[in-house]
């Protein structure tokens, strides 16, 4: 019996894991990107969040981080497969159980009573590979989960920081509504006083009616808008709807810096991607504990206890038992089950390949599109600014000309409208512009994601 002991060691120290170990997939990278490796890195490091030098965004991202109901929902999955990995991690050992039995039999007028207590144990000799491939595949899916609370975290801050901006956004578009419509009914008493002395037509004063009405209905429209944008934030900092706390103006924040372009290294980085590799590697190790289901399990049995037909005797000298042997369980016909789990595994694993091709393609895109976004949307506002200053003019020109009867109100209403339109695009176009320089930092991952997680474990100490 110790030989075959001795022999079952040697075995699971020798012993092999059946199936394909991970090698990751090569993938191809855009060659364009020829910024500086470390300099990019470090840029992706900071709490870019704090650069736009807002305190009030600055403790909405916070709050977001310590609050938000997903994050939350992430952190309890982590803990889910940290059990599943205790669950298979234990097979590696002895599985002990104990157990009481006592009974009675009645022959022929006799009653025989019998008391036992006993431990027993059983360990299954991971010969083929079917428990540490199992093991590597909960390892692999922690990881992932982990990964994947990393993925809210940086969804979450990004949310919150975005959603700030264009929060802002919407109250100065709202102030311009607001201003033009203040301005317009102004002009709009000025002209009904006109037209009632006869000094002005129906027509030009229907044309002041129309401007005053189409700066009206935008005030409306805005602070829905605007009520639905916090209504969005609320929920992201983990709380019922309700008004957000402003900071600086639109115009008084400064966006943090970005590289012309990005080293592809860095998307190696992006939890999601991480994420998407590590489910590939968990579904290979699956492939491995499903093939060894071919093959059969061999355990080691015994059993360690006391016996007696008098409980009063149960832990006398003579009453212990033992137990010890081999057990060899090996599949012969099941119909086609092992074959199907492995179909099934290796099928898994296709789809995680895919996944994670597609994620590293995703990165390249939305990193490509930030930049694209940036880059285009500095040359659109500057194209704006100079619009709306020679908007301004032709307005303040135009005005003059019709008080000095040689104009006429349409031109003076045409220069109005468009002035007002070119100020709404261009507010547009500024918020969407710092919205662009946070789905950048989105784009990249990197450590700014491990300094927003810092701020939630500072909480929870």
């Amino acid at each position: 019996m110790r030989n075959v002991v001795f022999f079952l060691l040697f075995v699971v120290l020798t012993g092999c894991s059946i199936g394909p170990d991970y090698v990751r997939p090569a993938t191809s990278a855009p060659e364009h990107w020829n910024v500086e490796y470390q300099a990019a890195a470090e840029l992706a490091n900071i709490r870019w969040w704090q650069q736009f030098g807002d305190p009030v965004l600055d403790s909405l991202v916070e709050t977001a981080v310590r609050s938000n109901l997903d994050l939350k929902e992430a952190t309890a999955k982590v803990d889910q497969y940290l059990g599943a990995l205790d669950i298979t991690r234990s097979q590696y050992f002895p599985q002990i159980s104990g157990s009481i039995t006592s009974d009675a039999q009645n022959t022929g007028g006799k009653t025989t009573e019998n008391y036992q207590a006993a431990l027993s144990a059983t360990w299954e000799i991971d010969l083929w590979g079917r428990i540490r491939r199992s093991s590597e595949s909960a390892q692999a899916q922690i990881l992932a989960s982990e990964a994947g609370r990393r993925t809210v975290i940086m969804t979450v801050v990004s949310s919150v920081a975005g959603g700030y901006l264009t929060l802002r956004g919407l109250d100065r578009l709202l102030k311009i509504a607001r201003d033009t419509e203040k301005a317009t009914a102004e002009n709009l008493k000025l002209f009904q006083l006109r037209f009632k002395y006869g000094t002005i037509s129906k027509l030009e004063l229907s044309q002041q009616e129309n401007l005053y009405e189409t700066a009206r209905q935008e005030v409306p429209n805005y602070e829905f808008q605007i009520r639905q944008q916090e209504n969005l934030l609320s929920l992201l900092l983990g709380r019922a709807p309700g008004p957000i706390p402003r900071g600086r103006e639109l115009d008084a924040l400064t966006p943090p810096g970005i590289p012309a372009g990005l080293p592809s290294q860095l998307l190696e980085r992006r939890p999601d991607i991480i994420q998407a590799e590590q489910d590939l590697i968990a579904a290979n190790a699956d492939i491995g504990a499903a093939k060894a289901e071919y093959f059969p399990k061999i355990s080691l049995t015994g059993t360690l206890g006391v016996a007696s037909n008098d409980i009063s005797k149960l832990f006398v000298p003579g009453a212990e038992l033992w137990t010890a042997g081999t057990e060899l369980a090996a599949p012969i016909f099941n119909f086609g089950a092992t074959a199907g789990k492995v179909r099934k595994a290796e099928a898994q694993k296709e789809q995680a390949l895919f996944k994670y091709q597609k994620a590293i393609l995703t990165g390249f895109r939305e990193v490509e599109d930030a930049l694209i976004k940036t880059t285009k949307g500095r040359e659109q506002l500057e194209s704006q600014n100079r619009q709306v200053h020679s908007l301004e003019e032709y307005a303040r020109l135009s005005r003059l000309q019709f008080e000095a009867g040689t104009a006429d109100y349409l031109q003076v209403l045409d220069a109005d409208r468009s002035l007002f339109n070119s100020r709404l695009s261009l507010t547009k176009t500024k918020y969407d512009l710092l919205g662009s320089v946070v789905s950048v930092y989105k784009a990249m991952g990197g450590g700014w994601v491990t300094e927003a997680d810092n701020l939630q474990k500072k909480e929870k100490k």
